[in-house]
């Protein structure tokens, strides 16, 4: 991890709101961007921040969410995420989210990711698989 992630680095992501982000169980007129899509919009947000932040071999997982999603968004309509670094320590980074549409904020909270190297991760998913077929 390079010594230039810190609190205060911003990062912001524009989305479009397409019928893949939206839910369909309210039925067609209501089509509106998906709590669980928001999500993967604000970690893959905050992953490309810490992506220019991290050494070769290192990437982030996600580790925690917390938002409140609060307004709705129809399909067709863009999204603005952006995030700030509040806290860094050790490989744990804390940001925070907001995010609005065109017309008004519809989300504000925070995301934990930790910094993994790649090649211990996988040699732990691979141990820990074979702990598993071992039963």
């Amino acid at each position: 991890m390079k010594d230039s992630l810190r609190p205060g680095l911003t990062h912001a992501e524009s989305r479009h709101i397409d019928r893949e982000r939206t839910i369909s169980f309210m039925g067609e007129s209501l089509r509106i961007y998906g709590t669980p899509e928001m999500l993967r919009d604000i970690e893959h947000t905050c992953r490309n921040l810490l992506a220019a932040h991290c050494d070769p071999g290192e990437d982030s997982v996600g580790i925690g969410a917390a938002f409140d999603h609060t307004a709705a968004t129809p399909l067709g309509m863009d999204v603005r995420i952006e995030v700030t670094v509040t806290a860094v320590t050790g490989r744990r980074v804390e940001l925070a989210v907001t995010a609005r549409d065109a017309l008004e904020p519809i989300c504000t909270g925070t995301h934990s990711r930790f910094v993994v190297d790649v090649a211990r991760a996988k040699q732990r998913l691979d141990d820990k698989i074979a702990r598993w077929r071992g039963r």
